[in-house]
């Protein structure tokens, strides 16, 4: 099941309809949705979480905890909208647009994508390119 929970003024608007991309998402990656819980908070409180428990002093835009076991995915998503407008507006994209690719990174993560080295990047950039393609696909 994923779950939306806010911890700032923000609402995701058809939570269903993001619940669903990001089921599809992971079926598509062979995996099962287990629990998946998106947090919505600003630049403060995701800083902390980055203080405490990476002991990296600096803003990000999303941490995710991974509790998945085998192939079911579980896990807590914290995103700060303070910086996905930021890099929206850095990047020249649509706030929405840059929401999407933040929120299925998570995602990618729990499929066993990395992000640090450079190829590593450019592969879950075109994943992540892949799946908000999916967003806009009608199911049946």
């Amino acid at each position: 099941m994923i779950s939306f929970n806010y911890e700032f003024e923000f609402i995701l608007e058809e939570e269903s309809t993001f619940a669903d991309w990001l089921g599809r998402v992971i079926v598509s990656e062979n995996k099962i949705e287990g629990d998946l819980n998106y947090i919505f908070c600003d630049d403060a409180y995701l800083l902390e979480l980055n203080k405490e428990y990476l002991n990296h002093d600096t803003l990000t835009d999303i941490i995710s905890f991974d509790y998945s076991v085998g192939n079911e995915l579980h896990g807590d998503v914290f995103i700060s909208i303070e910086r996905v407008r930021e890099n929206a507006l850095d990047f020249q994209v649509a706030f929405m647009e840059e929401l999407k690719r933040v929120m299925v990174h998570g995602v990618l993560h729990y499929c066993g994508y990395k992000d640090k080295k450079a190829e590593d990047e450019l592969l879950m950039r075109e994943k992540e390119n892949e799946k908000i393609k999916m967003f806009h696909v009608e199911h049946k």
